[in-house]
């Protein structure tokens, strides 16, 4: 009777999660709301006014699309600024393009970059909206992987470095928010492990297209220069300019709500495995000053070591999380994959993964799965304690058409910003919440036939119009202080049902 009990309550939580209605008032004044993009995926104008090409170019330019034109943002700016402001965005985060700033990656400064930014950053702030700033967002300068190999060698670290304390001298006046890498750990594992995104870094395999790389040591190598690089950054920052400017400085992932396939004590330590990898790897060193030591066990000397001098770097140098998250993931413990000799990553892991989704939607679409959204929240609290952080994509694939009756984003987004209420009553220290994307983007994966965006973008049509889809209107009545209610779906009803039978959320957090 107990068990039943709390199914139903379980249930009953997640509806609620979905149902009740929400308003603004809810959240604290100082709880920024804003919508995401990054440059590459919506700039366009790549070969324009001085810009050299990034990884993303070349990755794309290989048979992944491209986003030469994307929605042309470089010389739209403005219309999209205004229609942020009508939508009532407190804060944008976006992306610099750190091949349009300083094309070779080092060296001279382009004015037309430095002016582009200078001008978007100031149209936002006339329009009162707050500028937060990620500085890499997937787009390594394309020079400097052809150099030394990028992230594989530790010489990123000055030259990222440079590059960030330009942003900072030029920009810092106006942005209090800094963001250095966005989802670091996806660019790891997709880069450098599997090589199904830029730059294309893996060991040979029939399964895969890479022509150099390393899977057994280089998503270590990347990740520890990530790592340093953040650091060295931060330390700028906080001598030189956070006095005066007053500002942040934090860094990205992205975090899935991993679910043990069964109760299994095998498949629960298996969860704390990925987690130790996929956060650990940057979390334990943030908060702790090295990796954690599932890490140290199962890579051995593959993993590299910090030095002294290197872990004092890297310790408390996050002023601020930024969290991506999107779906959660079932995982099954796979010992065998210990056994291997010359494993990558992800066998290091020793883990197997299956996306959760209904299995009768035939468009991808990412289920809402806000309880599990909670409790991966407060793991990270019990683990690394009660740092800010600020959900900084969060968002619904759906298919990109000129339909703009995205009734289930709407869920979506009513779920997950129900959550927050929720994690703020908890005590979670939760800062921000920005929507990915506001308007469709050229996407990493699945290009323009994907949608994430509020504002439809049509792709066909050479003036590129930007139209409000229903989501867009339901969050910009949100912002303006509107009781907001959602209309339940039957797939959200489903994921309700499905996940409740899963007997590790009963467990205690």
């Amino acid at each position: 009777m107990m068990k039943v009990l709390a199914v139903i309550e379980l249930v009953l939580l997640i509806v609620h999660h979905c149902a009740h209605a929400l308003s603004r008032d809810q959240f604290p004044p100082d709880f920024v709301f804003g919508a995401s993009t990054s440059a590459y995926q919506i700039e366009g104008a790549a070969n324009e006014d001085g810009r050299k090409p990034s990884t993303w170019d070349t990755f794309s330019h290989s048979g992944n699309g491209d986003g030469d034109v994307a929605c042309d943002h470089y010389h739209k700016y403005k219309e999209d600024v205004k229609l942020m402001a009508n939508m009532g965005l407190e804060g944008y985060r976006f992306s610099i393009s750190w091949s349009r700033l300083i094309p070779d990656g080092r060296g001279p400064v382009n004015p037309k970059g430095l002016l582009f930014y200078s001008n978007l950053i100031n149209e936002l702030i006339s329009n009162g909206i707050e500028a937060h700033v990620t500085l890499n967002h997937f787009d390594l300068p394309q020079a400097l992987e052809d150099e030394y190999g990028g992230w594989v060698s530790r010489r990123v670290v000055k030259d990222f470095t440079k590059y960030a304390e330009v942003c900072f001298r030029e920009f810092g006046d106006r942005v209090k928010y800094w963001t250095t890498l966005n989802e670091a750990n996806v660019n790891v594992v997709l880069g450098y492990d599997l090589g199904v995104m830029q730059p294309q870094r893996c060991s040979p395999s029939p399964l895969t297209n890479c022509s150099r790389g390393n899977s057994s040591t280089e998503p270590y190598l990347a990740a520890h220069h990530m790592l340093l690089a953040h650091g060295s950054a931060a330390r700028v920052y906080r001598e030189k300019y956070q006095g005066m400017q007053h500002g942040l400085i934090g860094f990205n992932l992205l975090l899935l709500g991993f679910l043990p396939q069964t109760n299994s004590t095998e498949d629960i330590m298996a969860v704390q495995r990925v987690q130790d990898f996929s956060i650990g790897c940057f979390m334990n060193p943030f908060i702790f000053g090295d990796y954690p030591d599932i890490m140290k066990k199962n890579a051995g000397s593959r993993l590299p070591s910090f030095t002294q001098k290197e872990s004092n770097l890297v310790k408390g140098s996050i002023d601020f999380l930024g969290i991506n998250f999107y779906f959660s993931l079932y995982v099954k413990d796979s010992p065998g994959n210990l056994q291997k000799e010359n494993r990558d990553c992800l066998e290091d892991v020793a883990a197997k993964f299956q996306l959760y989704l209904p299995n009768d939607i035939t468009i991808p679409e990412v289920p809402i799965t806000p309880n599990v959204f909670l409790r991966t929240l407060d793991s990270l609290r019990s683990t690394y304690g009660n740092i800010p952080i600020f959900i900084q994509e969060n968002g619904q694939q759906t298919a990109h058409n000129s339909s703009l009756n995205d009734w289930s984003r709407v869920n979506y987004l009513h779920a997950y910003i129900g959550s927050i209420v929720d994690a703020l009553r908890s005590g979670l220290n939760v800062k921000g919440y920005f929507v990915w994307s506001f308007m469709d983007t050229f996407e990493i994966v699945g290009g323009y036939e994907l949608s994430y965006g509020l504002y439809y973008v049509d792709m066909n049509d050479t003036n590129l119009r930007r139209q409000p889809k229903l989501s867009a209107e339901w969050y910009s009545n949100f912002l303006k202080g509107k009781l907001m209610d959602p209309k339940i779906t039957k797939e959200t009803e489903k994921n309700a049902s499905v996940l409740s039978h899963n007997p590790w959320l009963h467990s205690a957090t």
